[in-house]
């Protein structure tokens, strides 16, 4: 049996995140989860028997007073914060500049200002961050995709600045995966859920267990020479270059 090992999962209250601290809390780790409310991280730590911490990452004041809470080592880093907001319908270009403005602060500021934080902290050699990309940022949807591709980008500097110190930076791109808030926010049918399954080469949608598998490989010990990658696990819907 491997190490204990300390890891931060962000946005960990529901989904994918939650998902992630479970089969890290499975495999004997500890695991802080971190969210904007308070109530669903709580509950996720009494379950895994972790940490919570209740923190607004798009705030960096915030962020920096939460970092004095966290772990002194972190051995992985799990970005999974991240919040879709709805699109406009026909506004004028301030509310078009508003909607891109808290797009991107909702999406990349949380990856960039926790990592940063944590930065640090992170061991050396052998930590590990992974961040939640998206297929929108490689095929694009509007200031969403844009973000997320933001995120992509960032993620290639990281991989580099961090490299040589024995730290890996990848991202995990979920495809459709089912049992989310943004499923809930996105898809209202269950005709709409069936034609995405029916885009995949499985035949079926994502589950938040499918992500964290990945996710636990790419922050494993073995995955040491395996960075600046993007992992796309979309059962095929979107394929690989």
């Amino acid at each position: 049996m491997s190490a204990r090992r300390f890891v931060v999962v962000s946005g960990a209250g529901s989904g994918i995140g939650r998902a992630v601290a479970r089969r890290f809390a499975a495999q004997g780790d500890h695991v802080t989860v971190l969210g904007r409310r308070p109530e669903p991280i709580a509950a996720v730590a009494e379950e895994i028997g972790g940490s919570a911490l209740a923190v607004d990452l798009t705030d960096p004041h915030a962020v920096e007073r939460a970092r004095a809470l966290l772990p002194e080592r972190v051995d992985v880093l799990v970005n999974n914060a991240g919040q879709r907001l709805p699109t406009p319908t026909e506004p004028d270009l301030a509310g078009v500049a508003d909607h891109w403005r808290r797009m991107y602060d909702h999406i990349v500021l949380p990856t960039v200002l926790l990592t940063e934080a944590l930065l640090p902290r992170l061991a050396r050699p052998g930590g590990r961050i992974v961040s939640i990309g998206s297929t929108a940022g490689l095929r694009g949807n509007n200031a969403y995709g844009a973000a997320k591709a933001a995120v992509h980008a960032w993620n290639h500097t990281l991989a580099a600045r961090v490299g040589p110190e024995g730290i890996t930076a990848n991202i995990v791109i979920p495809g459709y995966i089912a049992d989310t808030e943004f499923t809930f926010d996105m898809v209202q049918d269950a005709a709409e859920h069936a034609r995405r399954a029916d885009s995949t080469l499985v035949k079926r949608v994502g589950r938040p267990e499918d992500i964290a598998a990945a996710v636990a490989f790419v922050a494993s010990p073995e995955a040491g020479y395996m960075t600046g990658e993007f992992v796309n696990v979309s059962g095929g819907h979107v394929l690989g270059r």
